[in-house]
């Protein structure tokens, strides 16, 4: 590797250069690459409610659908407003009043289950079809247009207008996280090193990983708005530590090869890999757990952070060393006294002190289990987003006048009879929290020939293959009244037509809520599980593994258990992500200081005592500037973001950050301590060094003998 050190260093104006030209590329892969708002479009494709989806595209020709409130409105202008959405591009209906009697026909002669659904007080509702799926950019836009085109006193809600919602924050507070997240990691890297230009090369240099990454996404086709918002700020927070080590490895090479810059650099690049190659290992599986997920979000949001890790170890072993040699004149002349005095007081205590901390871990230890076994999730997706929204004012306004929260779909297949399916309506009428059932039969009765129903209202409604069903719900999306309300219906539809489906927006989150309570498990084992490994691997030793993970995985309880005692709710998929996340990034901290450690008591064969102490002294100082960088990357981020689904996540990842950090510096040296002739006993290389000490001693006895 040091060859390749030398040829980088030898070359380190064409790597610029082609660094500079490869910005084109990534440039246009970033602009090009789609970005997916819907989340609930990452749900497997095998799902009937997925299924159902589709069906409605290809059958209906309608994929979603939005209920437009109106409030104060004459029946000549509510109708006049009904044509004016029809007109829109990619809406491809939309259901009122007058498609079932004329507008001078008083709405009184209506059933009232008919009435009730489209009249309330002075508020009427019409609902609106798209001709694509939720997340399309021609619903999105429909969305846009509507708001557009309706007068202020007419709301546009449901999920259509929720994931549009979702689209504009993105896309306003997006840059601002990047911004900041790279301002307070500048603060950060100021104050725990002795560079003034130093932490702006670093942040220079990932900054163009971070480009690199996010063009190279477009080998995916899409990627979901999560995962563009956490790539730059968890790929600023986790491979900040490799820049870091390569300025200290090139610092300490200058000293061994003085006037010998180039040389130097070689030796850190090579240093650098090993160590950073190695140290990613584990990030990377943590990323790479998340794709076993079934909701394929994880696999979305995996596969970026990994490529961004392996990404960020290789700018960081080329085009960062010919930064920081073509820059070095610039570092060395703003080299200042560090602002962060000697640790090694801080060292001694901690270590001097290492039952106190191991009482505190104890004491800690069940209500961190029980706070991170019991915290609240919510699967609402609006929920995560503020109050002042156009699709939160219209929920709202939906639920004030019409007492309404969500709309099922029963999608049947051709073939029932008109008995069969007023049955069949008649019992989803008694189930708790239905309002009212509305299908062909109900708004033009079971007897009227199919012939005499207006072609644009049959078309809605029935097709050669299919017949569609709308259930008015009390009851929210994501909450356990709905799903158990979607299983009773199910299970009655079911019960007509095995092939019957019960679909729409509370459903699929319901089926969100089965798939990601089981990813939910899974993830954290595979994480587990892989990252064991790896430090089994690396250090040779059984026991080691087994107390580095146990230590991370006590920091996640503690980070998890906030929520619960602070009454917090998290977003489903902070949930899912931030054990493994947190484990994979944080778990370097504990290696660090472990390899220092097994470094001491095996090569240099220090006592028990001395091997902790070193190892502890000579870490504290770069775990605490890892962990205040990962902090600093996404605690900005937390505070900022008005998107829960982000800010949730981004709030789990700082405090985590630190309580691992709190958690390897002061309980791990305990740990070591406790537990070291148990990884004595159980490390390859420490046993292999304990008989060779041994076969060592049996010889001097036998020379002595004779």
């Amino acid at each position: 590797m040091i060859n390749v050190g030398k040829w980088i260093t030898k070359h380190k104006n064409i790597i610029l250069l082609i660094t500079v030209i490869l910005l084109v590329p990534a440039v246009i892969g970033y602009i090009t690459t789609r970005v997916n708002y819907d989340v609930l479009s990452y749900l497997p494709k095998s799902l009937e409610t997925v299924e159902g989806q589709d069906i409605m595209v290809d059958e209906f020709g309608m994929g979603a659908f939005s209920m437009i409130v109106v409030d104060d409105m004459t029946m000549k202008e509510a109708a006049e407003l009904e044509k004016q959405v029809e007109a829109i591009d990619h809406v491809s209906d939309v259901l009122w009043y007058d498609d079932v009697l004329d507008t001078n026909v008083p709405k009184e002669m209506l059933p009232a289950e008919i009435r009730d659904a489209f009249f309330h007080g002075d508020a009427t509702m019409m609902i609106a079809f798209f001709e694509e799926t939720t997340s399309a950019d021609t619903t999105m836009d429909a969305i846009e247009e509507i708001r557009s085109t309706v007068a202020k006193n007419a709301y546009a809600s449901g999920m259509s207008g929720v994931v549009t919602d979702i689209k504009n924050l993105a896309l306003e507070e997006m840059p601002i996280y990047v911004l900041v997240a790279a301002v307070l990691c500048l603060v950060v890297l100021l104050i725990t090193m002795d560079s003034l230009v130093a932490p702006l090369i670093f942040l220079l240099t990932i900054g163009l990983s971070i480009l690199f990454n996010l063009g190279s996404n477009i080998f995916l086709g899409e990627i979901s708005y999560i995962t563009q918002a956490l790539a730059a700020v968890l790929q600023l927070a986790v491979t900040m530590d490799y820049s870091i080590f390569l300025l200290e490895s090139y610092e300490a090479n200058k000293e061994r090869f003085p006037g010998d810059k180039k040389r130097a650099m070689a030796h850190a690049v090579s240093n650098t890999f090993k160590s950073v190659s190695s140290s990613s290992v584990t990030t990377i599986a943590g990323f790479v757990a998340l794709c076993f997920m079934t909701f394929k979000l994880g696999m979305d949001i995996g596969i970026v952070m990994s490529k961004g890790v392996i990404i960020g170890v290789l700018m960081c072993v080329t085009v960062l060393p010919a930064m920081i040699l073509t820059f070095d004149k610039a570092i060395e002349k703003t080299t200042h006294k560090p602002l962060i005095p000697s640790l090694n007081k801080v060292s001694d205590f901690i270590i001097r002190f290492r039952y106190i901390a191991l009482t505190l871990f104890v004491i800690i230890l069940v209500p961190a289990i029980h706070g991170n076994n019991n915290y609240e999730i919510y699967y609402n997706l609006d929920t995560s987003l503020p109050k002042d929204i156009p699709s939160a004012i219209a929920n709202e306004k939906l639920k004030e006048n019409f007492d309404m929260s969500s709309l099922h779909m029963v999608l049947l297949e051709d073939g029932l009879t008109a008995k069969e399916k007023n049955g069949m309506l008649q019992e989803i009428k008694k189930v708790d929290g239905v309002k009212w059932v509305i299908g062909m039969d109900s708004l033009f009765g079971p007897n009227l020939p199919d012939t005499l129903i207006p072609e644009d209202v049959r078309s809605m409604l029935k097709t050669d293959n299919y017949e569609l069903q709308f259930v008015c719900s009390d009851y929210a999306s994501a909450t356990d009244e709905s799903n158990k309300q979607i299983h009773a219906i199910d299970k009655i539809v079911k019960g007509y037509q095995e092939e019957g489906m019960v679909i729409g927006e509370a459903p699929l989150m319901k089926d969100l809520s089965d798939v990601t309570n089981v990813d939910l498990e899974n993830v954290n084992i595979i994480s587990m599980a892989a990252i064991f490994l790896i430090i089994l691997i690396t250090f040779k030793s059984i026991s080691i593994p087994v107390i580095l993970v146990a230590i991370i995985e006590f920091a996640i309880a503690c980070n998890m258990a906030v929520p619960f005692y602070t009454n917090t709710s998290l977003p489903f998929v902070a949930s899912i992500v931030i054990g493994t996340i947190q484990l994979g990034a944080t778990v370097d901290y504990a290696i660090l200081m472990t390899s220092r450690y097994q470094k001491e008591r095996v090569i240099q064969k220090r006592s028990k005592k001395d091997a902790i102490r070193i190892a502890h002294q000579t870490s504290i100082k770069s775990i605490l500037t890892s962990g205040f960088c990962f902090f600093a990357a996404t605690f900005g981020v937390s505070l900022y973001s008005r998107i829960d689904m982000i800010g949730s996540i981004c709030t789990l990842l700082s405090r985590g950050s630190i309580i691992s950090m709190v958690v390897v510096i002061g309980i791990l040296p305990a740990m070591l301590w406790i537990f070291d002739g148990v990884i004595i006993h159980t490390s390859w290389d420490m046993i292999k060094e304990k008989v060779g000490h041994r076969d060592r001693e049996h010889r001097n006895i036998t020379i002595e003998e004779h």
